[in-house]
């Protein structure tokens, strides 16, 4: 993934070249976590964190670039030594622990936690927010819909409904990550391994005189796993024309309308003309809730296409994930720091997370300082990348796929219903709330 320097806020780069006037060269540590769980969402599935760390590998910035900052107004009183050595050799050197993808998180838990020179650290803020809490909201969602549909395959469909091409590739990653059995975006399967996934549009269908027609050439063309689309017209009327045919289709999709009493009616035309083995796919503004209420009303549905919720998180469409500085070092040590503003309070020090379990479920977490002892569990932190360098290979998407199905399953039952879910037990380290209240205390003074 490789991502220009200039895809930041303003402000990284003014502070960059204030913390070079201010001779602010020591090293930093800033944590990336969400204060609030979205409504509707009673956990967060990590993602996103292999493109974070490509992104940390490849920042430069290029000739072109440097000259268009020396015309940015705000930028006008930046010292020379900015634009002529800070910024030509500006490479990220910096040491990060992260939450591995697929992992399960609540508010208040790093996902990330970057270490380095400060001008590093600050620049790259914009980037990882928006790297890694997209991809976290849209497989949060897509652990939802899965969970759902209760063993039945989803396929992702959302890319025509994406915030563009780029977000459509990564929702496809997050979604399938997260237990999508499929996408329909080719660029996703090209780039990633994903399975990809489709039917025919109802332009197939009518640009045949006869409906029938449109599914006998697609068949002969693609073979009988095919899935051919029968709501152009009349949805039952299709299905019985495909049975009168002798066509074997893999699967029928259908698209509209009662979706409960036309899939009972097409599973017994299938079924009495012998097409038993036929499987019946529904798509058309699908959501964890829809899914649910069409499941619990026994409609005898085997798999389902969601795209516009799933993709754009639409209940959901933005993670207020923050970046925050927790330490920096001053006098050749790291010195804690916290922010005191109201409903926006942070914690200072490095910090671990400490899962605990009970019985094989997940039973509770511990936020640490990172230098604390282990208080028992499992650590969900650890360090992906010094000095630059990642420290080994990002895993496979199907290793992340199955880190994130075991972690789901692991959860309480309480906590993967769609609604009316219990509340997760995090709770801070005694050492942690110690160090917040004596840094509070010199704040104050």
């Amino acid at each position: 993934m490789m991502t220009t320097p200039l895809a930041t806020d303003l402000y990284q780069l003014t502070m960059m070249a204030g913390y070079q006037h201010a001779g602010i060269t020591g090293r930093s540590t800033f944590e990336l976590f969400v204060r609030n769980l979205p409504a509707g969402r009673a956990f967060l599935v990590a993602a996103g964190l292999e493109q974070a760390l490509d992104l940390l590998e490849s920042l430069r910035f290029t000739a072109d670039e440097i000259r268009y900052l020396r015309t940015v107004p705000a930028l006008a009183a930046a010292p020379d030594a900015f634009f002529d050595d800070v910024l030509p050799s500006f490479r990220f050197t910096g040491d990060v622990w992260a939450v591995a993808e697929g992992e399960v998180v609540f508010p208040h838990e790093p996902l990330l936690r970057v270490t380095a020179p400060a001008l590093e650290a600050q620049l790259v803020e914009t980037a990882l927010l928006a790297t890694i809490t997209f991809q976290t909201s849209i497989a949060s969602k897509a652990a939802r819909i899965v969970t759902a549909a209760e063993g039945r395959s989803v396929i992702e469909f959302g890319s025509r409904r994406a915030h563009g091409l780029d977000a459509a590739l990564h929702a496809a990653r997050a979604a399938y990550a997260a237990g999508c059995a499929a996408t329909s975006n080719v660029e996703a399967g090209y780039r990633y391994g994903i399975p990809v996934s489709g039917t025919m549009a109802h332009s197939w269908v009518m640009s045949f005189a006869h409906e029938i027609d449109a599914m006998r050439a697609y068949l002969a063309l693609f073979g009988e796993r095919t899935t051919v689309l029968i709501d152009t017209y009349d949805t039952v009327a299709a299905a019985h024309a495909i049975v009168r045919a002798g066509l074997r289709p893999g699967s029928v999709r259908l698209d509209s309308g009662d979706l409960v009493a036309l899939t009972r009616e097409v599973r017994r035309v299938l079924n009495e003309g012998g097409l038993v083995e036929t499987r019946i796919i529904v798509s058309g503004d699908l959501d964890e809730h829809r899914i649910a209420q069409l499941l619990a009303d026994a409609a005898p549905i085997d798999a389902f296409g969601v795209g516009t919720a799933l993709s754009t998180s639409s209940d959901a469409p933005a993670l207020g994930g923050v970046y925050k500085l927790v330490e920096i070092e001053r006098d050749d040590a790291m010195a804690p720091v916290l922010k005191l503003s109201a409903g926006k309070r942070t914690m200072p020090g490095s910090k671990q997370v400490w899962r605990l379990s009970q019985n094989g479920r997940t039973a509770g977490d511990v936020l640490a300082l990172a230098s604390e002892p282990s208080p028992g569990g499992r650590p969900l932190l650890s360090q992906v990348m010094r000095g630059g360098h990642r420290l080994h290979p990002s895993p496979g998407i199907e290793q992340v796929r199955r880190h994130a199905a075991d972690a789901v399953r692991e959860l309480p039952d309480g906590l993967r219903r769609l609604q009316d879910w219990d509340v997760y037990p995090v709770h801070p380290s005694e050492p942690l709330q110690a160090l917040a209240s004596r840094v509070e205390a010199v704040c104050r003074d």
